[in-house]
Order: C-alpha cells, then sequence, then structure tokens
C-alpha cells in the first residue's frame, strides 16, 4: 500500500535474505550470512508481495555491509552496536511491555497456578501470559530440582511444569499455512526440514494433510513446541512455506 501511495514498482527491504523467480513463482531462500538469515520470519508474504520485494542485503555478509556503511560515509552506522532484541521491546523485558500495552493484565492474571504433569498444584504464577514453553528461568519459585514450562492453559490460567524430557514432541499441527516455493502440499506429503524458532537450526520431517492443518512428523523429538510460534518447512536453504503452531503431541512416559 504504501509502494502503491508512492507510485513505486517495488519496495526494499533490510532483511538478511534472497528472493528469486522459480517457476513463475517467487522463492525466499536463507541468506549469505547465515549467522544473520532472516528467511525464518518471511514465510507469510503471498506472490502478488513477494514479486514486488527486493531483498538487496541477502548476497553480503554482515562485514561486508558494515565496510559499505564506512566507505559511503556513514562511520556511525558502520560501528553502530547490534540489537538481538525485538525492535519493539527494546529492553527485552516482555512482561513489562504487555503490562504497559493492556491495562490492568496484571490484576487479571495474578495468583494462577503452577501445575505438575499429572495437573496438581505445586505454586503460584504471575499470570500465564508472562511464560513460554520452554522457559526454565524466571518462574520465582524454588521446586528443588529444574523445572521448565511444559504447557499453557490460558482458560485456566495454568503452567504447567515438568522436567526436561516432558519437552520433547514429535507431533504437531500447523495452521494458516502459506506457501511460497510451491503451490500447495502434495497429495502423498513431503519431506522438509521444519524450523520452530528464530534460532532453531531445522529438523528432517515429513508434511501431510490433516483437514486444513498440516501435520509435522519429526524423525527425532524436537524440544519445546511452543503454540503461536511460526512453523517455517525448508528445502535445503528454500522457505516451502509456513504458518502458525497450533499444537503438539507429549510423547508417552
Amino acid at each position: 500500500k504504501r509502494a502503491n501511495s508512492l507510485d513505486c514498482d517495488f519496495i526494499a527491504t533490510g532483511h538478511y535474505a534472497k528472493i528469486r523467480p522459480v517457476n513463475d513463482r517467487y522463492v525466499i531462500s536463507k541468506g549469505l550470512d547465515e549467522t544473520k538469515d532472516q528467511s525464518y520470519v518471511l514465510w507469510g508474504l503471498q506472490q502478488d508481495l513477494l514479486s514486488r520485494t527486493i531483498l538487496p542485503l541477502g548476497g553480503y555478509r554482515k562485514t561486508a555491509i558494515r565496510q559499505m556503511a564506512h566507505d559511503f560515509g556513514y562511520p556511525e552506522l558502520a560501528k553502530k552496536s547490534e540489537s538481538y532484541e525485538i525492535c519493539f521491546v527494546p529492553d527485552n523485558d516482555y512482561r513489562g511491555f504487555l503490562k504497559r500495552r493492556v491495562p490492568g493484565l496484571e490484576e487479571q492474571v495474578r495468583g494462577g497456578e503452577f501445575v505438575n504433569m499429572s495437573g496438581d498444584p505445586i505454586g503460584l504464577h504471575q499470570g500465564y501470559p508472562f511464560y513460554t514453553v520452554g522457559q526454565r528461568k524466571g518462574l520465582e519459585t524454588a521446586f528443588g530440582t529444574p523445572k521448565y514450562v511444559v504447557s499453557i492453559d490460558a482458560q485456566r490460567n495454568r503452567v504447567v511444569l515438568g522436567d526436561l524430557e516432558d519437552l520433547d514432541r514429535k507431533t504437531m499441527r500447523v495452521g494458516q499455512v502459506n506457501w511460497q516455493k510451491i503451490d500447495g502440499l502434495p497429495k502423498d506429503g513431503l519431506d522438509a526440514i521444519v524450523k520452530i524458532r528464530y534460532k532453531d537450526p531445522g529438523s528432517p520431517a515429513f508434511l501431510r494433510w490433516d483437514g486444513e492443518k498440516v501435520v509435522v512428523e519429526f524423525m527425532a523429538p524436537v524440544k519445546a513446541i511452543a503454540p503461536g510460534q511460526a512453523a517455517v518447512f525448508y528445502h535445503e536453504d528454500t522457505v516451502l512455506g509456513g504458518g502458525w503452531i497450533v499444537d503438539s503431541d507429549p510423547l508417552p512416559r
């Protein structure tokens, strides 16, 4: 919309990823500098948007970009420290961000229960929005042994805690899928590398349809699958597509 308002054909962004046409489709792939790669966050772009997107940094390493900034007369930018946080949470204080954005949130959710894997209460917490699956630190309660957030029950304001192995999953479901390299998932399914979070190196899996959701069957257990996070499917370094994680199945114990 912004490009249209400016009568521009294309829009360029600073994402570290590549884009190219393949078989009448536009495809996102990993940037040259994999330590800075941002292809994971671009899975939701549809073909009409990709056709007008330019990613000029994808073919360079960050060090080369810094040198360019210096050579073009922007030494302050060349020396600027890097941010590893989400841009709209500059202090990385997620609880503070939520409290500022949702008036009265703290009072609404305070006093929920920590429960064990059997559903028995083992303590009180500050409110389910302030925790994430896989979290170990910041639970504010000592349990004698390390405990991890295994799942979150928003309806009952409960946070389920368990041991490290309780985070293992081999199957998850992904909804609201957007395909990029392919026009849809083949009926017989597809092998892919699947990333479940930004810094995840990815895990081999088999993808198949189940109604309107894609079932992801991992070849080996992965830890801390969090509903609401993006799952992105890759073939080698190219994004096949992605969607939002709906749920996952615990392993039998």
